[in-house]
């Protein structure tokens, strides 16, 4: 029982920060100029399946001195659940607009505009908001599930 609550609120988490790079992304659709001099960079939200890391040492038995070589590695365990695994720049190109009145317009007048497609954010931002709402859905299910069950 008490795993269906880390394995919602895992979700939860995950969609919470597309929701806010989703955001981001559309705040920034704009932004020809950043920090770094080029036009801001679309962000992508990297899922993965949450898992134990291997273990590469350990006694053979608690209390034991024996130790196992390091190249006896044990079975990865899926914990259930996702985690995120990072947040990385879309690679795509922006788009070439011709706009010589523009302050950051090159000498031949075109502007450099982020890779940011409005409504490629906005379907990112409905996904994630449903899946938010589904794992929240879980979350109080199971939450549910164990007052009935400290109940008996």
């Amino acid at each position: 029982m008490f795993r269906g609550l880390a394995i919602a609120a895992s979700g939860l988490s995950a969609q919470r920060q597309r929701i806010e790079v989703a955001a981001q992304n559309l705040a920034n659709a704009e932004t020809t100029r950043t920090e770094e001099g080029g036009p801001y960079r679309r962000k992508v939200v990297s899922l993965a399946p949450k898992v134990a890391m291997p273990i590469q040492t350990r006694p053979v038995l608690p209390g034991d001195p024996w130790i196992l070589p390091p190249r006896v590695v044990e079975p990865v365990d899926l914990l259930g659940g996702v985690q995120v695994q990072g947040i990385e720049e879309d690679p795509r190109p922006g788009e070439l607009v011709y706009d010589p009145g523009h302050p950051d317009a090159d000498e031949n007048g075109y502007v450099l505009y982020p890779n940011v497609r409005a409504s490629e954010e906005m379907v990112t931002l409905m996904e994630a908001r449903r899946a938010y709402e589904a794992n929240a859905t879980v979350f109080e299910a199971v939450k549910s599930m164990l007052r009935r069950a400290a109940q008996i």
